[in-house]
């Protein structure tokens, strides 16, 4: 694997087709030993709060966890939701007969390893929303969330671009409420989004991921 070291305000030379063909969901990949500075969060964070937005009242925050004892214990909430989600039968792989079964495998397996190791990445990011979707109709909840899911990808991206990996997580929301009081968030007034854990990548080269092809999933005037 190549070796590549990247300083503060060093970005990768990708194009914005590689750019986005290549930002992947990282997890066994991440350097969990390599600090990530500050200022390169908050380049990324800055270029976050640029993305498009329903409403000019942005509500978006970033909640940047660094602290080895609170990433332990935001560690323990990931790890209980992700047992929950997992035994319930959701994470299984599709059948064997489905062309995609090894990719879908090796997603899996790439899950579980980033539950065992959560609690030591370098950096965990959740994107909060001021405000709760709870109760709410669908199209007010899509309202709010296709907010603050192109600010996180944003945020992704921005990352990937300055060789950081990331990857949009969701299994500590199953204990959201504990994990505002550990981060001491206003769990009636914000809500969070997701957990991101972020460090820098072993290796800079990623490839795209096995899809469909495009003319599965395109419907032209009507399904």
């Amino acid at each position: 694997m190549e070796r590549f070291i990247l300083t503060v305000n060093m970005t990768l030379n990708l194009t914005s087709d590689e750019l986005l063909m290549t930002t992947r969901a990282v997890r066994k990949r991440l350097d969990l030993t390599r600090p990530v500075e500050k200022k390169v969060i908050e380049e990324c964070i800055e270029i976050a709060l640029q993305a498009p937005s329903g409403s000019n009242a942005q509500r978006w925050h970033f909640v940047v966890v660094t602290d080895a004892k609170l990433k332990d214990e935001i560690g323990k909430l990931y790890r209980k939701g992700a047992k929950e989600y997992f035994s319930s039968g959701t994470g299984k792989s599709t059948s064997s007969d489905d062309p995609r079964y090894r990719a879908i495998a090796r997603m899996r397996d790439s899950a579980l390893y980033l539950v065992e190791h959560i609690h030591e990445v370098p950096v965990m990011v959740i994107p909060c929303y001021a405000g709760r979707s709870d109760g709410l109709s669908s199209a007010e909840q899509a309202g709010i969330w296709y907010s603050i899911v192109p600010a996180a990808w944003s945020f992704a991206l921005a990352a990937r671009s300055r060789g950081l990996g990331t990857a949009i997580t969701t299994f500590h929301l199953a204990f959201e409420k504990d994990a505002a009081q550990l981060l001491k968030i206003p769990y009636e007034k914000i809500m969070q989004t997701a957990l991101i854990p972020l460090a820098y990548t072993k290796g800079i080269k990623f490839k795209p991921a096995l899809r469909n092809p495009s003319s599965s999933a395109i419907h032209w005037n009507h399904w």
